[in-house]
């Protein structure tokens, strides 16, 4: 998602502080999910969150005015592939995973999604870009520990597939763009619609314990609908108009650094040293390959000023 509508370096104030905002509210939700497992099952919190979110993004629809659904074939495999499995993986992968420990892998996305990028849009991975990969598989490598058995290494598994999922509808997504009928509201509340019902149908398939209407969960529940999937959306959405995608992009990387912190704290998760370094390795990765698109973005800024000038 790459929005500009004003020059780098105007009216910076509000947009970082939303930036901060919704950095804060995505990392801590991991622990927040984490304690509603506890009286929930992952596809029923999934389901759950889902439907609710999607209540509230359509009343947002209804009120710009804009309801009426357009790519509507790509905005279903979308919804497959980022609400359905985006949304359903992570929370199966935290049932028996811990939280930090799941988001550092889930944060994996970018590397899939540089890999996908080179045979379907046909953007090469060069220079430094080869060093975030190895940096990000040599910390995969240290993280999942393929001798271990159960949830264990099953979580570590099915974190990993969803950044690869989540890589897809990325660039499913910049797929999408190009066509003038985009427009991100729409499209990300009909892709919510439309992979909502497989959700419900996984959670009818494979049922679990009944749900558990504690305080906690309820309160869970809340945070994931109006603060993850609403407000820190609208806030993704108003960052994105204002600042650079690379800009933007950097301050998400506070998400997965949170939730360790916050794992450490509330849920006491302690990764080993093994561990320890692996995450080392994926947030440095992760670092480089922003600091990489931004350079380059910069470089595609400097091109246009100059074509401009020119003309």
């Amino acid at each position: 998602m790459t929005v500009e509508s004003n020059p780098p370096g105007t009216g910076r104030g509000r947009p970082v502080i939303a930036l901060a905002v919704m950095s804060l509210i995505w990392g801590y939700n991991w622990v927040v999910m984490k304690e509603g497992l506890s009286y929930c099952g992952p596809f029923d919190f999934a389901a759950l969150r889902v439907f609710f979110a999607a209540i509230c993004l359509f009343g947002i629809l209804v009120w710009r005015g804009g309801v009426r659904p357009k790519l509507v074939k790509e905005t279903v495999l979308l919804g497959l592939l980022s609400t359905t499995l985006g949304m359903g993986l992570p929370m199966w992968a935290l049932a028996g995973g811990g939280a930090g420990k799941t988001a550092v892998l889930l944060y994996t996305m970018p590397f899939w999604a540089i890999l996908f990028a080179w045979p379907i849009l046909g953007e090469k991975i060069k220079g430094a870009e080869w060093l975030s990969v190895v940096l990000a598989f040599a910390g995969l490598a240290l993280i999942i520990d393929f001798t271990a058995v159960g949830d264990r290494l099953w979580s570590s598994l099915i974190a990993v597939g969803a950044g690869i999922v989540w890589a897809g509808s990325a660039i499913l997504t910049r797929i999408m763009r190009r066509s003038p009928d985009f427009e991100l509201y729409s499209v990300t509340a009909w892709q919510m619609l439309y992979g909502m019902g497989p959700l419900f149908i996984i959670a009818w398939l494979f049922p679990s314990e009944p749900i558990q209407w504690t305080p906690v969960f309820i309160a869970a529940l809340m945070y994931n609908i109006f603060l993850t999937s609403v407000l820190a959306f609208l806030l993704w959405f108003y960052v994105l108009e204002r600042l650079t995608a690379g800009a933007a992009t950097m301050g998400t990387l506070a998400t997965p650094v949170i939730a360790l912190i916050a794992g450490a704290v509330q849920l006491g998760e302690r990764p080993g040293l093994r561990e320890s370094c692996g995450i080392a390795l994926i947030l440095a990765g992760i670092m480089l390959l922003t600091v990489l698109g931004i350079a380059k973005g910069r470089q595609i800024a400097q091109k246009q000023r100059r074509l401009k000038t020119r003309a």
